[in-house]
Parts: C-alpha cells; sequence; structure tokens
C-alpha cells in the first residue's frame, strides 16, 4: 500500500556527517563564498535565465522564494551540509533540490544538486540525493524521481549510475545551461522499484537490475 502524503516545512534530513537543511537568510556569506570558489566548476552545469530580468535579485530574495516553495509543497530546497568543522557547525557543501513536485495521478518530482569542487568524489551526492529519494518516495508518497543530466556531465552521470537510476533517453534543447538550451539525459526511478529505500540499497552497493 502506497504511504499517506505527509508534508511539513522545514524539514532537516541526517544520515552519519551528512545533513540536508533548509535556506536561512544567516547563510549569505558562507554561500556566496562557496558559489564564488566553484565560478568555473559550476559554470558549464549551471542553469541560466534566457530572460535575465526576470531573475531574482538577491540572495534573501532567493531564500525567502525557495521556503515558500517548501511551505506550499512545489519544491525542497535544501543545502548539502557536513559536520566536522573546528566550530562544530555542518559546513556548507552544495546543494540538493526536489522542484516540479507534481501530484494528482503523476505524483512526481525531479531532483538537482550541485557539490563543492573540494568535496566532489567524496560519496556525498550519491547519499544526499538517496536520503531525498526515500523521503520523496516514504514521506511525500510520490511515485517517479527523475534527475536530468548533460551528457557531457560525467561526475553526476556517475551519481544516477551509482544509485541505479534507470535512463529513459535524451531530451533534446531541455533545459537552458551556461547560456544556451541543452540536451539532457533522462533517468527515472519509481517507488516501487526500491522498496527497502534507496539509502539502503547504496549502502549495500547494488544497483538496479
Amino acid at each position: 500500500m502506497a504511504p499517506v502524503p505527509t508534508h511539513s516545512w522545514p524539514v532537516t534530513l541526517e544520515h552519519g556527517d551528512l545533513v540536508l537543511r533548509p535556506f536561512r537568510r544567516s547563510d549569505q556569506e558562507e554561500w556566496m563564498a562557496l558559489r564564488s570558489r566553484n565560478r568555473e566548476w559550476l559554470r558549464p552545469w549551471d542553469a541560466t535565465n534566457p530572460v535575465p530580468e526576470t531573475g531574482l535579485k538577491s540572495f534573501h530574495e532567493m531564500v525567502r522564494v525557495l521556503n515558500r516553495s517548501g511551505r506550499d509543497g512545489t519544491g525542497l530546497p535544501w543545502l548539502i551540509c557536513v559536520r566536522g568543522t573546528a566550530d562544530g557547525r555542518a559546513a556548507i557543501a552544495g546543494q540538493l533540490s526536489v522542484s516540479s513536485i507534481v501530484r494528482g495521478s503523476a505524483q512526481s518530482a525531479a531532483i538537482g544538486y550541485w557539490i563543492d569542487q573540494a568535496r566532489a568524489g567524496q560519496g556525498l551526492v550519491p547519499t544526499a540525493v538517496a536520503l531525498a529519494v526515500d523521503h520523496c518516495f516514504s514521506v511525500l508518497g510520490l511515485h517517479r524521481i527523475e534527475v536530468n543530466i548533460r551528457p557531457e556531465n560525467r561526475p553526476s552521470l556517475r551519481v544516477v549510475e551509482k544509485l541505479g537510476f534507470r535512463h529513459e533517453g535524451l531530451r533534446r534543447a531541455f533545459l537552458h545551461i551556461d547560456g544556451d538550451w541543452r540536451d539532457h539525459e533522462s533517468f527515472a526511478l519509481t517507488a516501487p522499484e526500491v522498496p527497502g529505500g534507496l539509502l539502503a540499497r547504496l549502502g549495500r552497493g547494488r544497483p538496479a537490475g
């Protein structure tokens, strides 16, 4: 039987030293410094706005809009944080967003993410995605999660391969990335494909199949 959908915001998810938490206005300095350090690393994969004048004007406006989507149930905007700083904080290492949450007959959503170049290859993103997917399936009662990735983005493709997402095909000119409309490979999972949870399967090191 499908879980009864429940929704609340803010929500924080944790696994070991990894923490997914909502944005705060006080994150501005740390978040902007991280983005600045990673500007060239992220540029080929960052979504861009084909109508720049309609974009968000400030960090605080972005936080307000993101958290409103969390409260409305249309998105789940999380920071990827890692414990272990000298002052005991969980430092910001990236971002994971569940977006395009659709109810009704679809019960679906999409996941996007980015990670600090200095943290790449440490297994943070697969764990973060697994945490988010499990929350979407077991708490929100969603049926399908998709991830769309540029064909050139090998690190991100390795994430969905490791997690066992199914390849569903190529979407032509799907998203505006780095100043132009870019093709994306589409991957998906449905709740019945991971009955024991995606995080548990990741821990066993067993992809789908």
